[in-house]
């Protein structure tokens, strides 16, 4: 006897929304002053006039359509309308430089285009240069076209009011059919693409409910922070519309005050977001305290969170803390590898953090890089870890950002935790510099709390160091500076850091 052969498609997930939860609630912002309120009923009926009209514009399966937006109810609406027709959806990383959107548009080879109003002047200068993009559409409450500096440039409202709410999507796509494609955030070089399938997406949701992972459920409120175009939220959209659960999106150009008014009102009790977002929030809720008694669980990942951040939600907020990694849940294999094979698990012996399974890629999108990632059916993830001997990984640095000294290995990672749990540092990052004898040594930059900026030594800092590290460890120098770089998700960018500072000599 066999079991029926039904494909894992996100289709099953809308279908699911619009039977069970027609009168759940979405809250969408889209600006300063609007936030508009739609049920599960109204989205699926908006989600089907969309690929309606996306079909008649020439939308067929494996039709690559870019989105170019904040997280809203639209975006929402073009995560499940183009890829339950069987197209992909693109979803760019607004925060790019110029030349790194221009390549990931022309390289997905996107032919229709979903952009926001107020980021159409991030794109407009360079429309000329997309070479596949026949339709540009335009995402906003009140589009007035002529006013838009894009030819021949299309309003997403108009398009969708003369659409049919009761398009039929197919249900019988292939469950490894291309549903989706981010780019990474490019550190290095251009930014690597790589394609999801509904498969893969459909099991990642499904891992997110369970009570050892995120445990998304229908009697939650969920407001993703982290951006619909970084790995596609880390799948907070798919699983909240698959679960029913509620929905609160933040929309544009939000502050730490703003989340917090959000979280309060909506009764948000799940969020997500990288280190940085939690720095600021934690910094003013300590200012202007919100009631965040409905707050069950904060996602945090991307980068290692400061213990001090751990402690702060934790300990004076009560709200637990975790910090994620989507790819170290149920159905995933994992191993840390070294020269020597698979590294004991002693918590200290470090190696490469190599992981396989079912929403893992098996190569980055028509890239020449993949070979260098992507070895025996492994993904190499370019992190460096140790196994505790109660089979925990820790996270300890990026392989790029490793600091080599005197033949040891310096973790950049723990050092800058160790600097962020002082109560006068906002932000610490660490690098190496060239040393003539040893190789490499650690520099420390880092950013004051600002009303700690005039009273903070590199004396103290160096002496809280000392009582945690060995003494190889301790950085050769300190230096204060205003911000940490970025990257465009909000990670710490090194690279720039180490461009800075690569004349840099230690006064001793």
């Amino acid at each position: 006897m066999h079991m029926m052969d039904t494909p894992l498609i996100l289709t099953s997930f809308l279908n699911r929304a619009e039977r069970f939860f027609q009168s759940k609630k979405i809250y969408s912002r889209t600006s300063a002053t609007t936030i508009h309120e739609f049920t599960y009923k109204e989205y699926v009926k908006r989600t089907r006039q969309l690929a309606d009209a996306l079909t008649k514009l020439g939308m067929q399966q494996g039709t690559k359509v870019g989105t170019f937006a904040w997280n809203h109810h639209r975006h929402l609406e073009a995560y499940f309308a183009v890829p339950c027709a069987g197209a992909v959806l693109h979803m760019i990383n607004i925060r790019l430089a110029p030349e790194h959107i221009v390549y990931v548009i022309n390289h997905a080879e996107d032919e229709i285009l979903l952009i926001d109003d107020n980021l159409v002047p991030l794109i407009a200068p360079f429309v000329s240069q997309l070479k596949t993009v026949k339709h540009i559409i335009i995402m906003g409450d009140a589009v007035a076209l002529e006013s838009i500096p894009i030819p021949n440039a299309l309003s997403y409202e108009a398009l969708i009011a003369d659409a049919n709410e009761h398009f039929t999507f197919p249900e019988d796509l292939d469950e490894n059919t291309p549903a989706g494609m981010c780019y990474t955030s490019a550190t290095t070089g251009m930014p690597k693409g790589v394609v999801y399938t509904h498969r893969s997406i459909v099991l990642h949701s499904l891992t997110a409910g369970l009570a050892d992972s995120i445990a998304i459920c229908e009697s939650d409120v969920v407001l993703p922070v982290v951006p619909m175009f970084h790995a596609n939220a880390w799948g907070f959209p798919f699983a909240s519309v698959a679960f029913g659960a509620t929905q609160v999106l933040p929309g544009p150009m939000f502050t730490p005050q703003l989340l917090l008014e959000l979280f309060d009102v909506y009764k948000v009790t799940l969020t997500a977001g990288v280190p940085t977002i939690w720095l600021g929030v934690l910094q003013e809720q300590r200012l202007h305290p919100r009631d965040l008694s409905s707050m069950r669980l904060i996602v945090c990942g991307g980068s290692a969170s400061p213990i001090g951040l751990v402690r702060g939600f934790e300990e004076e907020l009560k709200i637990p803390y975790m910090t994620g990694y989507g790819m170290t849940m149920p159905l995933l294999e994992t191993r840390v590898v070294y020269e020597n094979g698979e590294v004991p698990w002693d918590g200290e012996t470090m190696g490469e953090l190599t992981i396989r399974g079912p929403w893992i890629a098996n190569e980055y999108y028509q890239d020449e890089r993949t070979d260098e990632a992507f070895k025996d059916g492994w993904l190499y993830t370019g992190d460096i870890a140790v196994m505790t001997p109660d089979g925990y990984i820790k996270i300890t640095d990026r392989t790029k950002d490793l600091i080599k000294s005197g033949g040891e290995w310096i973790s950049s990672v723990e050092l800058e935790n160790a600097l962020m749990s002082h109560p006068k540092v906002f932000e610490a990052a660490v690098i190496a510099i060239p040393h003539e004898k040893w190789l490499e040594r650690p520099l420390a930059c880092v950013v004051p709390k600002p009303e700690y900026k005039d009273s903070i030594s590199k004396k103290e800092l160096i002496e809280n160091l000392q009582a945690q590290f060995h003494k190889t460890w301790i950085p050769d120098d300190i230096v204060f500076i205003q911000e940490v770089p970025k990257t465009s998700v909000g990670k710490f960018l090194k690279a720039k850091l180490r461009e800075d500072l690569k004349d840099y000599r230690v006064q001793v």
